[in-house]
């Protein structure tokens, strides 16, 4: 499913218009991204919790000289988990 698709079924389940719609998922993706940038969570009870996955820094190999050691620096990324009603709606 694209943005577009996604844009035309909220448009289509609520009623409301296209640019509503995108206006609405705008609203929600912005909001879900400025909650994870001060390190919260999200969570829609039953649909699953956004939150922020911590990468410790760590020593690796360079792939294309693997006998080169590299320092891999800690890092921060969004995670997504899933909760129970839509892990049973998979079923």
């Amino acid at each position: 499913m694209t943005k577009a698709d996604l844009i035309n079924a909220l448009a289509a389940d609520t009623g409301l218009t296209k640019a509503d719609a995108d206006r609405f998922l705008k609203s929600f993706t912005a909001t879900v991204q400025k909650t994870l940038q001060r390190g919260d969570s999200l969570t829609l009870i039953g649909f699953g919790t956004f939150s922020v996955s911590h990468r410790a820094a760590r020593v690796g190999r360079n792939p294309q000289n693997p006998s080169q050691v590299i320092q891999i620096p800690a890092s921060k990324g969004a995670k997504f988990k899933a909760g129970s009603k839509l892990k049973k709606s998979l079923n």
